[in-house]
């Protein structure tokens, strides 16, 4: 693993008013890892990941990409330092097709100015082909395809753009087990391929499945920041709920995926 995380974020804040939504949290992610980003409805975290995405302004901390310090103050700037974000309603034009979702907004053009389909067909066959074989569809509209191959497609849109940080924000919710299986598959090649990843998510075999590490929030604060292997689920589930782990806890030291 590099020295040097993809992403810190440091002391971050957040306010509405009088309430902290986040509190002083600090959180980086390293190449080729997975942080699982876990926490009720309304304990901080996707605020937290909406300000890295740049859909949010900061009010307080410091974001660093590869130990530089950043303004991330909207979308495209994230999109810049290799920031994308697959939100949990895949954020797709269920009216256009594989290749057109891809490169919407980001349209490849002739020398002429007009929309060059066949260049941006033959794209999205490539990174679509890359992350499932399978997938021969492409020219259907969205809407016609499996809740899987709106995903595949969603992730695809992010890695053709050269992401190197992927925030996934419950990638599974509403899949079935085969396209569940499916979507962690592709977590796990990511991951392999260097890729950076914040995966927000409530399903606990997810986490312990995929992640190297969690951060656990409640009520905007931090509450617990450890490597899977030390956790089982009842402390995580502990940390969830009642914002601290279980009295006389020890690290697990590899019993946590039991």
């Amino acid at each position: 693993m590099s020295d040097t995380p993809l992403v810190e974020m440091r002391n971050i804040e957040k306010r509405f008013g009088g309430v902290h939504a986040v509190d002083n949290v600090s959180v980086d992610l390293y190449p080729g890892e997975v942080v699982g980003v876990l926490g009720h409805n309304g304990a901080g975290k996707s605020c937290l990941m909406k300000i890295l995405s740049g859909a949010m302004p900061l009010d307080g901390g410091e974001i660093r990409v590869n130990g530089e310090p950043t303004e991330i103050e909207n979308p495209r700037d994230a999109m810049a330092y290799g920031i994308e974000t697959i939100y949990q309603t895949l954020a797709l034009a269920d009216n256009l097709n594989a290749p057109a979702n891809l490169f919407l907004g980001r349209e490849m053009k002739t020398r002429w100015g007009t929309l060059n389909d066949d260049a941006m067909e033959a794209e999205a066959r490539k990174v679509l082909h890359r992350l499932n074989p399978n997938f021969t569809n492409i020219n259907d509209a969205v809407r016609t395809m499996s809740g899987g191959q709106r995903q595949v497609v969603a992730i695809a849109r992010a890695i053709y753009f050269n992401a190197k940080i992927l925030i996934m924000d419950e990638p599974t919710a509403a899949l079935g087990p085969s396209e569940t299986k499916m979507v962690a598959d592709l977590t796990t090649q990511l991951r392999s391929e260097g890729i950076g990843i914040f995966l927000i998510s409530h399903d606990m075999h997810d986490v312990f499945d995929l992640c190297d590490r969690i951060v656990v929030m409640k009520n905007g604060h931090c509450v617990g920041a450890h490597r899977i292997e030390e956790v089982s689920k009842d402390d995580v589930l502990s940390l969830i709920i009642a914002g601290q782990l279980p009295e006389g806890w020890s690290p697990r030291n590899g019993g946590g995926r039991a």
